[in-house]
C-alpha cells in the first residue's frame, strides 16, 4: 500500500494512488507545528484556575447537587489539563524542551499521572507501535483463545471493560494503577529513579489535595467523607472515565484493524489507518483542546493542540477518503462496544465474545477503510 513517493505529493492523493511516505505527509503539516510559550502559559493558567475554583465549589456550595456538579466539571478540567501535559510530553507545547518537562509535570498533577512513566508508555510504546498486538497495550483486544484462558474474575472484568459502560474502570486499573502509579516489574521491567520520583510527586500532590479537602470540611462543619467523595473521588473517577473513553474511541472502530505481524502492520500505514477522527456538534471538540483531531496528532506529534484542527483538515484535504471520520453519537459508541469485543487475527476482523464476526474482513473493506 505504501510507496516512498507519489507522482504529485503536493496535490490531494486519489484513492487509486499509493499512500505517500510518512515524511511527505508530515511535510504538509510543518507550517502548523510552530509553538508559542505565552499561549502555553495562558492555557495552563486558565485550566488550573478552573480546577481550583471547581474543587473549592465542592466545599463552598451547600446543595449536594451543586457540589456534585462541581466535582464532575473538575474531572473534565483535569482532562483538559492532562491534554496540555500530553502536548508538553510530546515537546509540542512550547519550543523549550526543559520547560516542557516542567509544565508537563505541573499539568499532570491533578490526574495523578507520573510524567516519565506516561512518557515511556505513550510516546515510545503507543505512538511507536499503535495497534500492534504484543507491543501496544492500550485497549488491546484479546483473541478467543486468550479470553478462554482467563479466570472467571478476569472474564467478568473484560466483559465490563468492553461493555461501553466502564472505560473509567479500565483506565484506572489497567493503565493508571498497573502501569503508571509505582508499577511493578511485570508491567514496567525497566527501573529508573525518575519513575519513582514522578510517582512520589503525584502522591504528594494527591495527599495534599485530600488533606486540604478534609481540613476544609472540618473547618466548615461538613462531613469529611462526603467532601472527599465529591471533591476528590468524583473528579478523579470522572477523569479516568474521560481518558478511558477518549483513548478507546481514538483507536477502536469496525474499520480499524489490529495486527500481530509487524511487517503487515508497517504495510498498513498505521499512523493513518489505526486512528479515528471523532467529530462532535456544537464545537464540543474544542472544549477537549482538539484531542479528537487525532489522526493529525499521530502523523505529526509536534503539532500543538491549538493547531490540530487545521492540521486535521489539511490531512483530510490531501488524503480524501482514507481517514476514518466518525460523527459521534451514543448509538454509534454502544454499537462499537457491542461489535468490538475481541479480535481474530487470522480472519482480520472484530468478533463478539462468542467468536462471531462483527466487522468486515479487512481484505473485503473498501479502499478508503483499508488505507
Amino acid at each position: 500500500m505504501t510507496e516512498l513517493h507519489t507522482p504529485s505529493p503536493d496535490q490531494p492523493i486519489p484513492l487509486d494512488q499509493p499512500l505517500p511516505h510518512r515524511k511527505i505527509i508530515r511535510g504538509w503539516l510543518v507550517p502548523l507545528s510552530e509553538r508559542t510559550t505565552l499561549r502555553a502559559f495562558v492555557l495552563l493558567a486558565i485550566d488550573y484556575a478552573l480546577f481550583f475554583a471547581l474543587i473549592a465549589g465542592t466545599v463552598v456550595f451547600d446543595a449536594v447537587w451543586a457540589k456534585l456538579l462541581c466535582g464532575l466539571a473538575a474531572g473534565f478540567v483535569i482532562g483538559r489539563l492532562f491534554i496540555i501535559g500530553h502536548d508538553a510530553c510530546h515537546q509540542s507545547l512550547t519550543p523549550h524542551r526543559e520547560l516542557n518537562k516542567v509544565l508537563g509535570r505541573i499539568a499532570f498533577l491533578p490526574s495523578l499521572t507520573p510524567y516519565s512513566l506516561w512518557d515511556t508508555g505513550h510516546n515510545v510504546v503507543h505512538h511507536g507501535y499503535t495497534n500492534l498486538k504484543g507491543v501496544d497495550f492500550v485497549w488491546t483486544p484479546l483473541t478467543a483463545a486468550e479470553f478462554e484462558a482467563l479466570s472467571p474474575l478476569q472474564k467478568l472484568l473484560e466483559r465490563a471493560y468492553r461493555s461501553g459502560w466502564a472505560p473509567g474502570l479500565y483506565y484506572m486499573i489497567e493503565i493508571w494503577w498497573k502501569r503508571e502509579f509505582f508499577p511493578n516489574k511485570t508491567h514496567m521491567p525497566t527501573r529508573r529513579p525518575i519513575f519513582f520520583k514522578d510517582s512520589a510527586l503525584v502522591t504528594v500532590f494527591g495527599a495534599f489535595w485530600i488533606a486540604t479537602i478534609a481540613a476544609a470540611a472540618v473547618a466548615t462543619g461538613q462531613s469529611v467523607w462526603l467532601s472527599l467523595l465529591l471533591g476528590f473521588a468524583v473528579p478523579f473517577f470522572f477523569w479516568n472515565s474521560m481518558i478511558g473513553f477518549v483513548v478507546y474511541v481514538h483507536h477502536t472502530h469496525v474499520k480499524v484493524s489490529w495486527h500481530d505481524n509487524k511487517a503487515a502492520w508497517t504495510k498498513a500505514a498505521p499512523f493513518v489507518s489505526t486512528t479515528v477522527h471523532l467529530t462532535f456538534p456544537f464545537n464540543i471538540g474544542a472544549l477537549m483542546h482538539h484531542i479528537m483531531e487525532h489522526t493529525a496528532h499521530h502523523v505529526d506529534m509536534s503539532v500543538p493542540l491549538y493547531r490540530l484542527k487545521k492540521a486535521q483538515a489539511k490531512l483530510e484535504e490531501m488524503l480524501p477518503g482514507r481517514i476514518i471520520v466518525q460523527p459521534f453519537s451514543w448509538k454509534w459508541y454502544f454499537e462499537t462496544a457491542k461489535n468490538c469485543k475481541m479480535y481474530d487475527f487470522t480472519r482480520e476482523c472484530w468478533t463478539d465474545f462468542k467468536g462471531n464476526m462483527t466487522s468486515p474482513v479487512r481484505g473485503n473493506l473498501p479502499p478508503a477503510a483499508q488505507a
